[in-house]
Formats: C-alpha cells, structure tokens, sequence
C-alpha cells in the first residue's frame, strides 16, 4: 500500500521513517519542508501540499499537534482522497474530538482509525512503539502491516474514541510518575545519597516505573529532552481531567500534576521539556538533581 503522512515532529518523522525501512511506499507532507529531508533521503517521496499527498496515495495517516490543526488539514484533504481511502489519526485527541472527525470524513466516504501511540519519541525511531487502535474490525486488519512496522506491542482497543481514553490514561500516569520520581531524586539528594546509585537501587525496587528509568535519567544528565514539551502535557492533562468528571472519578493526583505542570508553563514556557516539572524542586530549592553518566537523549 501506498502511504501519505502528514506531520513530520518528532513523532510523526520516526513512524514515517518506519513504514520507508519496511519498505512500504511513502509520500510525506509538513508545512516545514525541512522535516522531510532525513525521509527523503531514505527513499520516502515529498508532496508540496497536503492536497497534493491526499490525492495520490491509498491511505492518509496524520500526526498534529492540536485537534484544530487535525480538523483543518482533514477538511482540506477529503476531497483529494480517492475512493476507499481511510484516514490514520496518530495525533492525541479527546473522545468527543474523534467522533466529530470520524463523522466529517463519514460524510466525505473516508473512514477513520484512530492511532494514538505511547512509549516515548526513542521507541517510535526503533520502530518498538505501542500503538492503540481504535475503530472498525477490519480497518485495524487492513493497516495491521503497517503497524507492526511502526511498533512492537499493537491492541484494538474498540470502536472509535476507545484508544483516545487509553491513551489519555496511559499518558496521564507517566507525568503522576514524573512527579513522584522528581520528588524520590530530591529527597534521596537532600539525603545526602549518591543520585546515581539511588537511581538504580530505585530502577532495581518495587517503587521502579517506566518514567523513572527514561525520564528520571534525563533529569539527572540535565538535558529533560524526551521531545515532549508541557503544552502536550496540559493538553494531555486536560483530556484526563474532562474524562474524570465525565465518568464521576475523582482524580487527584492528576489534578495535583497539573497544577504542577501549569507552575512549570509559568517559570519555563510551553515548549520547556516535559521532565523540567522536576526542576521546578531544584530552583526551589536550590539544589540540582544532576549525576554523571546518565545519558542527554534517550536512543
């Protein structure tokens, strides 16, 4: 099948890059045409618009960084799209957000598959991210190959909207996670402990947590760069807590972590990395969180 991807960040450029190793045909699209270039080089075909992608390629997959954006570039690609086309949504999005597109691109014949993924920029370049998928039986049996060319661990989760819940969940314990492990490497540091060695009796304990393995070893090395920005976040937080008053749960920790994302935004800004939550604790407290050997980016 021929795939057109549009959305080239940091997430968007490592699955696309995956579908080209798996040698899958490739037409690739970002307003920064500078995206494309790596993708290029490894063989995938450059589109000078959205349109232009939509119309030549047998299915459209997107990753975006905000529903407007997703809204805006479906409506601009469906009358582009040939016959028995289907959209691939990777982007993070609320339920109700879903089904509205799901619905637009109804109308237009286009049916839609939602794809939101989880793990971490570092998986998605070595092709071993987990994908949630959402939506019809046979669309997941349909793109399945090129799933398992984008990630190792892949589930159907239900109809439409099903993996935007999980995925909102999923994300919405990685910064509770990142919270609590910011607050042990503090306490461990004030404890007069080596951080290193903390880290790794931590990572070797039942206290352990995926976040705390990569993130945590971001925070120490002082680069925070997982390539996941605190705008994400507060997007991410925000679907978590619309659902918890929708579904009647009380979600404490989440609001605590938003609350500590919103301190983040207003010390750093939106585009800071996700992990400086954890040195919002060393300004306060003057004291670093730093430890040699921990790596810059996670490969």
């Amino acid at each position: 099948m021929h795939y057109g991807y549009i959305g080239l960040g940091n997430l968007g450029a490592a699955c696309a890059g995956c579908l080209v190793k798996a040698g899958f045909k490739v037409t690739v699209y970002d307003l920064n045409a500078k995206l494309a270039e790596p993708l290029i080089a490894m063989g995938a075909v450059l589109a000078t618009s959205a349109e232009e992608l939509a119309g030549s390629v047998d299915h459209v997959i997107t990753c975006l960084p905000s529903p407007a954006v997703s809204e805006r570039v479906l409506r601009n690609i469906l009358p582009q799209m040939k016959a028995g086309s289907s959209w691939v949504e990777m982007s993070t999005l609320g339920r109700d957000e879903v089904l509205k597109l799901a619905a637009i691109a109804g109308e237009s014949g286009v049916r839609m598959m939602e794809l939101p993924v989880t793990g971490g920029v570092h998986l998605a370049y070595q092709g071993k991210i987990t994908m949630l998928a959402g939506g019809d039986k046979d669309l997941f049996d349909l793109h399945h190959g090129a799933m398992e060319a984008m990630g190792d661990r892949i589930f159907h989760l239900g109809p439409l909207g099903a993996a935007c819940i999980i995925k909102v969940i999923t994300n919405m314990l990685a910064f509770i996670h990142l919270k609590a492990t910011s607050e042990a490497l503090m306490l461990a540091k004030r404890g007069g402990l080596d951080l290193a060695q903390s880290w790794h009796a931590i990572a070797a304990s039942s206290g352990n947590s995926f976040v705390h393995e990569t993130e945590g070893a971001l925070i120490l090395n002082g680069s925070y760069d997982i390539a996941f920005n605190v705008d994400l976040a507060l997007k991410d937080l925000g679907f978590a807590l619309g659902f918890g008053k929708e579904f009647g749960v009380p979600l404490d920790l989440a609001s605590m972590t938003n609350q500590t994302y919103i301190a983040a935004k207003a010390a750093y800004g939106g585009e800071a990395q996700s992990p400086m939550i954890a040195k919002l604790l060393e300004d306060l407290l003057g004291t670093d969180l730093r430890a040699p050997g921990f790596p810059a980016r996670l490969e």
